[in-house]
C-alpha cells in the first residue's frame, strides 16, 4: 500500500533518472536461486460475487477446502471491510449463513478491533469435534457486502465513475502453517493487517451487469451469460494467491504484454488525467527494473485498475489498484505498488506483527530500482521511532498515521539501504533474492531475513540496530 503521510502527498513526485543498466549489471552472472514450491496443502477456494446493479452492493458465496497443518477446533475467518477505515466510509461484510462439512454452524462474530455498532472483524466458526494436522475440513459461507460511496479505500462504488471495487471483499482465512489462527486486531489507522496462507482460487466468479467490464485475479475464462437476463458471468483462477481484489464496471481494457507478463490495464469509461499508454509504459518499465534486482514476476497475469477516488494505490497478488494520478506522481507510486507482488505477494509476512517487512521492502526496492535512495535515510526519522522498526501495528496505530510512514517506510527503506551500502549491492542483492526465493508462497519473519543474511554480519548489525531484527543470542 502506497501511504498517504497527512500533509504530504502520497510519496515524492521527483521523477529522477533510473538506471537500468546498473540493476542489469548487479544482477548480471547472478544465477537466480530456484523458488520454493508452493504448499501441497494449501486451501482451496471456490468463491462468488453477484454484483447489484447500481454497483453498491454485492451478495457472496464462499467454499473453502481446508487441510490444517495444525490440530483445531474452531475456523476463523477475518471480514476486514469492518476495519475503522474502511467501515467509517461506508462498507460492510457479514457473514449471514455458514456451513461445516455440509452442517449448518452458527459464526460467533468478534469485534477484534471493529468500531462499535460495526460488524466485528473476525469470525469464528466452531467445530462440533475438533480436527487432527492432515484432516480436510469444508466449509460453506453466505454473506453480504455492502460498498461505501467514493471511498478512498480498498473498496467503495463512484456514481460518478460507474464503477466499483473490492479488494479484501470477502471472509478471508485466517491460517498460518506452523503458527496457527492470525487473530490480531484491526487497527484505526489506514493499513494493511490482512494475513493468510496462499491458497488455490479454484474459481472466482462475478455476476455482473451486461456490459460491465470486470478484473479479478489469476486467468480469466471466457465471459458467458449470466444466470438472469441482462447479467454476465465472469471467471478467474489462479494457482497461489493469498487475498483477492475485484474491479467492476464502466471501464475500457487495455491488454499488453509486459516484461514477460500480460497486462489487464482497466482505465474508467469517464476519462482519466494520465493517458493509458503511460500507465502501461511505467508498469512495464518498473517491472523490468524490479525483476532485474529481486527476480522474475511471480505471476502470469496482472490486473491493473485505475479507481478515481483512491488517492494512492493498493495492492493484492497479481492486482493492483490505482487512484487516478497525474502523470508526474506515477513512477514511485507504480514501482512501490508492484514491488508488493514481491514483498507481501510472494513472500508474505503477518502485517500486524511484521509490517515493515512488506511496506519496509516495498519502499527499499522501489527506491533501489528507481535510482532515488538519498528520499530515504535515518535522519529523516524522528529519533523517538529510530530503532523501532519491528514494532508491531498496535503500536504504530496509537503512534498515529505520521509516525506510521516515518517509522516503517521510510525507516524500513534507509535501513535496508545503509545495510546495502555496508555490504556491497552484488552480495546484499543476492542474499535478498535468496530471501524472496526460499520463503517464497509461505508466510516469513523476520527470523527468515537474518537467515538469508547470515553470512553478511555487517547488514545484520544495521537492521539490528533499526529494530528489525532480535539481538543474537
Amino acid at each position: 500500500m502506497t501511504f498517504r503521510e497527512p500533509g504530504r502527498p502520497a510519496w515524492s513526485l521527483a521523477t529522477l533518472p533510473v538506471l537500468v543498466v546498473v540493476l542489469t549489471v548487479l544482477s548480471a552472472g547472478v544465477a537466480a536461486p530456484a523458488r520454493a514450491a508452493v504448499w501441497g496443502q494449501r486451501p482451496v477456494v471456490d468463491l462468488s460475487f453477484d454484483v447489484a446493479p447500481d454497483l453498491r452492493s454485492a451478495t457472496g458465496q464462499e467454499t473453502v477446502t481446508f487441510t490444517p497443518d495444525l490440530p483445531v477446533c474452531e475456523l476463523v475467518f477475518r471480514t476486514w471491510p469492518n476495519m475503522p477505515n474502511a467501515a467509517d466510509q461506508g462498507n460492510a461484510l457479514q457473514v449471514t449463513a455458514a456451513t461445516v462439512q455440509g452442517r449448518p454452524v452458527a459464526p460467533v462474530v468478534r469485534a477484534a478491533g471493529a468500531r462499535p455498532g460495526v460488524p466485528g472483524t473476525l469470525v469464528e466458526l466452531p467445530l462440533p469435534v475438533c480436527v487432527s494436522a492432515g484432516q480436510t475440513v469444508r466449509v460453506g459461507l453466505d454473506f453480504t457486502l455492502r460498498l461505501g460511496g467514493d471511498a478512498d479505500e480498498r473498496l467503495g462504488t463512484s456514481r460518478r465513475s460507474g464503477v466499483a471495487w473490492f479488494g479484501s471483499g470477502f471472509p478471508l482465512l485466517a491460517w498460518v502453517r506452523g503458527q496457527g489462527w492470525v487473530r490480531d486486531d484491526a487497527v484505526q489507522i489506514p493499513s494493511e493487517t490482512a494475513t493468510s496462507e496462499e491458497f488455490r482460487l479454484d474459481a472466482l466468479r462475478v455476476l455482473a451487469p451486461d456490459g460491465a467490464a470486470v478484473s479479478g485475479a489469476g486467468h480469466a475464462d471466457a465471459p458467458a451469460p449470466g444466470p438472469r437476463a441482462g447479467t454476465t458471468t465472469h471467471v478467474f483462477r489462479a494457482e497461489a494467491v493469498r487475498d483477492v481484489a475485484v474491479a467492476v464496471g464502466a471501464y475500457r481494457v487495455l491488454e499488453r504484454d509486459v516484461a514477460g507478463t500480460r497486462l489487464h490495464l482497466f482505465v474508467p469509461t469517464s476519462g482519466t488525467r494520465t493517458d493509458p499508454a503511460r500507465w502501461a509504459d511505467e508498469i512495464d518499465g518498473a517491472l523490468g527494473r524490479l525483476e532485474a534486482l529481486v527476480g522474475a514476476f511471480p505471476y502470469p497475469d496482472l490486473w491493473v485498475a485505475i479507481v478515481p477516488p483512491l488517492s494512492s494505490g493498493i495492492e493484492y497478488p497479481g492486482t493492483v489498484l490505482f487512484g487516478d494520478i497525474p502523470p508526474d506522481g506515477l513512477p514511485e507510486l507504480v514501482t512501490h505498488e508492484l514491488a508488493h507482488q514481491w514483498f507481501y505477494g510472494l513472500v508474505g509476512n503477518d502485517q500486524a506483527r511484521d509490517p515493515w517487512l512488506d511496506e519496509g521492502f516495498a519502499t527499499y526496492a522501489q527506491a533501489v530500482a528507481d535510482d532515488t535512495p538519498e528520499q530515504y535515510a535515518t535522519h529523516d526519522v524522528p529519533k523517538g521511532l529510530r530503532g523501532r522498526l519491528g514494532d508491531p501495528m498496535t503500536i504504530w496505530s496509537d503512534r498515529g498515521a505520521e509516525a506510521y510512514y516515518s517509522g516503517v517506510y521510510v525507516q524500513g527503506a534507509a535501513a535496508l539501504l545503509a545495510a546495502r551500502q555496508r555490504v556491497g549491492a552484488g552480495p546484499f542483492d543476492a542474499a535478498i533474492r535468496a530471501y524472496v526465493a526460499e520463503n517464497a508462497h509461505r508466510v516469513a519473519t523476520p527470523a527468515d531475513l537474518a537467515h538469508a543474511l547470515r553470512g553478511l554480519p555487517p547488514a545484520t548489525d544495521v537492521l539490528t540496530r533499526a529494530g528489525a531484527l532480535t539481538p543474537p543470542g
